[in-house]
């Protein structure tokens, strides 16, 4: 196995955490097993609220280190709490637990060739984004600080999340039913981390923004109403495909020419249009399905506004009708600056200063945010890409792939993070 060089350094009122150190021993230790827990998960992957025996995996091993354990939270999330040696702060440590209905498609021998059902048809099922990494990670954090309770100034909530790529149809779900559930009271938690590995960023690097780091993401539908005819005859019907063309056309000005795209990025984007039995007949109906991202609440007022002003009035103007509805995803993933400003020293010690480095806000959504919106909170990406590689494998998709050495860091940051933050 390769290990990477991550050095150690000393902050007043810091834990150190260098070569020859004890807990550096541990994570020496400890890595084979991450790594090997990783693949399990990997090869048996589960989707949104039916992660049974993933949730049973992380259960068991809590039990074994003597931590507290909750289970069934928010259907199958897993919850531990490892109380210190003195009282103090309460952190809690955030890994999602969820795959995606994707097919993968590499070579791995830890291939998962696992098929379920979703929205009514049968699916590949695979680890598509990393969570199984950050179970993994999350599961050595939790062994590592098992055995250093007397350096836990405080207590530590492993929070173990279903359902993060989002609930099925008519459940609930995610961070957002954990909260309801009171998974942030009892004992009330003070600050939350949360890290995500990337396939793009190099092992051993990390990546992180102060403020807002990840956009807001809203789900949005609208219903054009037109009036059927023969496809060789248009006039003497109203077409709702055109209306939709037009439409779409009409929703990306908001962006282009009405959204300060200097001030933060805005994205609108249509995934799914239905309308329509056969080539020779104009259709009745349409309907457009898509997601907006936003990375200022402000901003998302106004595109809001402005979709609810457009669609109606160019549909009017085709002669049909049209209504949307704009539902709520996810918040802005936001890191507290203060947090942020209080614990890259921690994360500079662990994997070095030039390792560690600032990033821009992307358009991509994390349910994270809801943490965020009750407590402090510092989300960050893990580099998992094989240094040197030319060729990245992008998320949610059927080939991609993350270099298990990535993994030891994320443990050891995680860990420092923990152990600084409750003892500053």
């Amino acid at each position: 196995m390769k290990h990477y060089v991550l050095l150690g350094m000393l902050f007043s009122g810091f834990i150190a955490l260098g070569q020859g150190s004890s807990l550096d021993k541990q994570f020496d230790a400890i890595e084979e097993k991450v790594i090997e827990w990783r693949h399990d998960i990997h090869q048996n992957p589960e989707l949104g609220n039916r992660e049974f025996k993933t949730a049973e995996k992380i259960a068991k091993h809590l039990r074994s280190l003597g931590i507290e354990v909750q289970t069934n939270v928010a259907h199958t999330g897993v919850v531990g709490i490892l109380k210190g040696k003195k009282k103090g702060k309460v952190v809690a440590l955030r890994a999602d637990i969820d795959a995606l209905p994707v097919t993968e498609r590499n070579n791995l021998p830890f291939k998962s060739t696992v098929t379920s059902e979703f929205l009514g048809e049968k699916v590949g099922v695979m680890h598509a984004c990393g969570h199984d990494t950050h179970v993994a990670i999350l599961m050595g954090v939790a062994e590592i600080l098992s055995k250093n309770t007397d350096k836990i100034k405080g207590s530590v909530k492993f929070i173990f999340q279903p359902a993060e790529e989002g609930a099925p149809p008519g459940e609930e779900g995610g961070a957002a039913l954990m909260i309801k559930e009171g998974v942030l009271e009892n004992p009330k938690v003070d600050a939350i981390f949360g890290l995500h590995i990337n396939s793009q960023t190099p092992v051993g690097t990390i990546r992180y923004k102060s403020g807002g780091t990840m956009a807001a993401s809203q789900r949005f539908v609208i219903k054009v109403k037109g009036k059927q005819s023969h496809g060789s005859q248009p006039w003497s019907g109203v077409d709702p495909i055109l209306i939709s063309a037009k439409i779409i056309d009409g929703l990306q000005t908001i962006i282009s020419r009405e959204v300060k795209l200097t001030d933060e990025a805005a994205v609108i984007t249509v995934g799914k249009i239905t309308s329509g039995v056969r080539f020779n007949i104009i259709p009745e109906s349409a309907e457009l399905i898509g997601t907006i991202r936003t990375l200022d609440y402000d901003m998302q007022k106004l595109i809001n506004d402005r979709m609810k002003e457009m669609v109606p009035t160019i549909a009017k103007a085709y002669k049909g009708e049209a209504t949307i509805v704009i539902e709520d995803g996810t918040a802005i993933t936001y890191n507290d600056p203060a947090l942020v400003t209080q614990m890259l020293p921690s994360m500079k010690s662990v994997a070095g200063e030039e390792y560690v480095l600032t990033q821009k806000a992307i358009t991509g959504a994390e349910d994270f945010s809801f943490f965020q919106e009750k407590v402090p909170g510092f989300y960050f990406f893990l580099g998992g890409m094989t240094p040197g590689n030319t060729e990245s494998f992008p998320h949610h998709t059927p080939d991609f792939k993350i270099d298990d050495n990535g993994l030891i860091l994320g443990v050891k940051t995680l860990t420092q993070m923990s152990l600084d933050y409750l003892n500053m």
